[in-house]
């Protein structure tokens, strides 16, 4: 028996212990966002540093202006060395009233696809975190060592806006650079598909307010000769894209890669039904830009949305008001290298050359950032996806995400590292929602699968 068969093994025999010990990590409420439980967050840290020692990782607690960082290092001295990240904070709980248990009392329920643990913060993260966990203990148990150095980072930020992090990052970069991140916050394409996130989409946000008389003016007697500033910034806004749901403007997709003909061969094998992904929402036509599957749209497109916009009077009834003022928030979402800061410029341009006489513009600018793109031509990605496949049903996928997850840019910029995102959460785990869950074949399988990639990345 190989020493992989026998870690296994060591796995299955282990499973009840593995999810006692999660249990254990899930009665304690870490919530991040609420001051009252930063003791609770403070004895999370302390409960991973004490699992972390017993199976031979030196660990410590390392104290922020916020809630403390857990950091570990294990395994041999040389060879390829990796760092771990996850987060043992969880959302708050509200509204308690809709959870069908208490959600800080963990336990298995049985459903239609399977038992799942319910708890908060069973998938994220603290389920996913204690898949990597556990197959580290695995791998000591049987062999006495890890097949790699392994250091881990556990964060207490995630869910309030990681604070923390950046300078923390900054701070001790050369102590945490390795090889490669391991990134458990992401989740499986189906529960019979693992997937390894390979495309992130940047963003770039701005608000602005677009002003045209001094004061809120009779419609009755100044409608016609004054300029109204919701007609301007409407006009500007729906000239944004052309017909076809391209963005119009200029240079905006300088950068934009094609999509290989592997990775989308993949993406078409997903069978993924754009007509139910819409008719779940209530929506039945697909508005997006032409000539691109809504997958494409979703993860390798760039896009220009209005997220909101106002002026005038909007109360109850009708105030026949000509408004001195109109705003809306807008956000891109950007793919490959796509440059934010050159967008911002060219929208605030845009904007600026696209304003009648008597019209300014005033802005309130979000933090802007790229999107990130992995290289999956690198052997750590090939021999991370086959190991994911050598577990489940179904081969594992490259998939992309129509969001963003900070950490992997802060580790490409700060840490010089890519990542791979290797998650086992699904969709329908009702993560920040009450009863969130996650499947104990997640949870098992998913330790199966750290062991998997821990020994197949040993030999990268």
């Amino acid at each position: 028996m190989s020493h992989l068969d026998a870690v296994l093994a060591h796995i299955d025999a282990d499973r009840d212990n593995a999810v006692a010990r999660l249990f254990d990590l899930l009665r304690i409420e870490s919530i991040s966002t609420d001051p009252a439980y930063k003791d609770a967050c403070r004895a999370a840290a302390d409960w991973l540093v004490d699992d972390l020692a017993s199976i031979g990782f030196e660990a410590s607690r390392r104290d922020t202006p916020g809630h403390p960082m857990v950091v570990g290092h294990g395994g041999a001295e040389d060879g390829k060395a990796l760092l771990f990240y996850g987060h043992y904070d969880v959302q708050p709980v509200d509204p308690l009233d809709l959870w069908d248990s208490a959600p800080f009392d963990p336990r298995i329920d049985e459903t239609p696809d399977g038992p799942v643990i319910r708890a908060r913060g069973a998938s994220d993260d603290k389920g996913q975190l204690m898949t990597f966990i556990e197959a580290c203990r695995a791998w000591k148990a049987v062999t006495g060592s890890l097949p790699a150095r392994v250091s881990i980072l556990f964060e207490g930020e995630e869910e309030s806006g990681s604070p923390s992090l950046v300078p923390f990052l900054t701070d001790n970069a050369d102590e945490l650079k390795a090889d490669i991140a391991l990134v458990c916050d992401t989740g499986m394409w189906d529960k019979d598909t693992p997937a390894i996130s390979t495309m992130l989409r940047g963003m770039v946000g701005e608000e602005l307010t677009i002003t045209g008389p001094s004061k809120d003016l009779h419609s009755g007697m100044f409608g016609g000769p004054a300029r109204n500033p919701i007609r301007v910034l409407t006009r500007i806004l729906a000239d944004m894209h052309d017909e076809t749901g391209r963005v119009t403007l200029p240079g905006f997709y300088d950068g934009v890669p094609d999509l290989s003909d592997e990775i989308k061969a993949q993406w078409d094998s997903l069978d993924f039904d754009a007509d139910a992904f819409l008719g779940a929402v209530g929506l039945s036509v697909p508005a997006g830009e032409e000539g691109y599957s809504a997958l494409e749209q979703i993860w390798a497109r760039p896009t220009f949305e209005v997220n909101g916009i106002w002026g005038g009077y909007t109360g109850a009834g009708f105030k026949t008001v000509l408004p001195s003022e109109a705003s809306a928030k807008v956000t891109f979402r950007l793919v490959g290298d796509q440059d934010p800061n050159a967008i911002q410029a060219a929208f605030k341009s845009y904007v600026e050359s696209a304003l009648p006489a008597d019209c300014s513009v005033a802005w309130k600018s979000k933090d802007c950032s790229p999107a990130t793109t992995m290289p999956v031509d690198a052997p750590e990605f090939a021999l991370a996806r086959d190991a994911l496949s050598d577990e489940w049903p179904n081969p594992a996928v490259f998939v992309g995400s129509g969001g963003s997850i900070p950490i992997v840019g802060h580790f490409r910029r700060i840490l010089g590292m890519d990542s791979v995102l290797i998650g086992f959460g699904l969709d329908d785990d009702q993560i920040h929602s009450p009863n969130e869950k996650y499947s104990l074949t997640s949870f098992t399988k998913g330790i199966r699968s750290w062991a998997r990639v821990l020994d197949a990345l040993s030999r990268a």
